[in-house]
């Protein structure tokens, strides 16, 4: 008779250390097979060269080696997850599957199905909590209904994490748990259809110095001052419980908000898993978007005229990152100078961003038109132009990504700004009032 196993189902916490379902598996009685599932009904969507894929892949190389070590590896596999578990049914003695929460509407979806077939076979599907500080119910209002403005979410956030504290989850220290084998499949990226991207994931600066300093420096694209932090947390190479101890020891609290922001979002998506496709405020969703398809190509390639616009765009393009301050800029002109509707916008952060993540993504392409949680008034339009006096006053930003800026060469303003916004309020007034 097999030997009865536990399975330690790797996803979005792609490290050894500070993992805290991976913790509880090695701490049970069982030897555990690690495995990665390069799910296809994800990546048929994506470029064969997608950077992300490429991350996943190289973090997923490091952890087999660090396991290599002690004489176990690491299994990938590429297919359905559904189709995946059966194939391990047939060849393992499972007594239960051990995970990290996933909170996105497909993720959700997955695991129900996963949950189901196991239980079907009588092995149990365990699931903990990793990639955030609290989530679903924990922080909510005293009649128990989720949060919809940031700042009261954030006080209750802050209360609850001085009553609490955080538990670390010592995986690293267990690492003999493992099966021993090194017969598992590890496919190379050409397995999966993939190839090596030629962009690179940025690697994260979490130093204290960049914390102290992140309020007065956060809002210059020029300036090397940003974290790139959101990737690894994204895609959990990174303890987000290290990350927020570490900010919390600061005594400015900007960046340590930055992390309760991404906290808040993700419980939006929990209690609102429409707001990917619909207005969080249903009557934004009446607004009569004008959706012309040259102008939103010209917006995606950084030529609409507006130089602050395009250097965003165009950053993006090359590097799969964008500054924060120019993202709200760049989303701002679509949906209000363009009049070209939200998801759009998402859909394309969403193919291009390395640090893509639903909750953040949604949340703030629904702030900046007006229509989510907490939002920016339809009525705040961004001027891009002011926007650079106040932000890149030294063209640095500019000129590295729109060197011809100042030549007869580029491209003339694609809308007015004052007519913009006198059609965008027209139009906004229309449908909400």
């Amino acid at each position: 008779m097999k030997q009865k196993i536990n399975i330690f189902w790797f996803r979005r916490d792609l490290r050894l250390e500070d993992n805290c379902g991976l913790f509880h598996a090695l701490n049970s009685d069982k030897k555990v097979l690690p495995i990665f599932i390069f799910d296809e009904d994800i990546l048929h969507k994506l470029p064969c060269d997608d950077a992300r894929v490429s991350f996943i892949h190289q973090e997923l190389k490091n952890i087999n080696l660090q396991l290599n070590k002690t004489g176990s590896s690491l299994a990938v596999f590429h297919g359905k997850p559904a189709d995946i578990f059966k194939s391990l049914l047939t060849n393992y003695s499972i007594d239960t599957v051990i995970t990290n929460h996933d909170y996105e509407p497909y993720a959700i979806k997955r695991d129900l199905e996963i949950k189901e077939l196991l239980a079907s076979k009588e092995i149990d599907f365990k699931t903990y909590k990793d990639q955030v500080i609290f989530e679903r119910n924990e922080v909510v209002k005293q009649d128990g209904g989720p949060y919809k403005v940031y700042t009261p979410y954030s006080r209750k956030w802050l209360e609850a994490f001085h009553e609490k504290g955080i538990s670390f989850y010592p995986s690293e220290e267990k690492l003999e748990s493992f099966v021993k084998d090194d017969n598992h499949p590890f496919l190379s990226l050409s397995d999966i259809g993939f190839t090596v991207s030629s962009i690179k994931v940025a690697s994260y600066t979490v130093s204290t110095e960049l914390i102290d300093q992140y309020e007065e420096t956060r809002n210059f694209p020029a300036k090397d001052a940003t974290s790139k932090l959101g990737t690894h947390l994204r895609f959990g190479t990174v303890s987000v419980r290290k990350m927020v101890k570490k900010a919390s020891k600061s005594n400015n609290i900007t960046f340590f908000k930055e992390l309760i922001w991404r906290e808040f979002f993700m419980q939006i998506l929990w209690h609102f898993p429409h707001t990917p496709n619909k207005a969080f405020k249903s009557k934004y969703d009446r607004i009569q978007w004008r959706n012309n398809e040259d102008e939103f190509k010209a917006w995606c390639k950084g030529e609409t005229g507006y130089p602050l616009v395009d250097a965003g765009m165009r950053e993006l393009n090359e590097t799969g990152f964008m500054h924060n301050r120019v993202r709200m800029l760049v989303g701002s002109f679509l949906c209000k100078h363009l009049l070209i509707d939200w998801r759009w916008g998402e859909a394309y952060f969403a193919e291009k961003l390395h640090d893509y993540e639903m909750s953040s993504n949604v949340g703030n392409w629904q702030w900046v038109a007006g229509s989510g949680v907490d939002a920016s008034p339809y009525f705040r339009i961004f001027n891009p132009t002011t926007q650079i006096k106040k932000f890149d006053k030294d063209l640095k930003y500019i000129k590295k990504w729109v060197p011809e800026f100042q030549e007869l060469t580029y491209s003339k303003e694609i809308v007015e700004h004052k007519f913009a916004r006198e059609r965008c309020l027209k139009v906004y007034k229309e449908a909400v009032s």
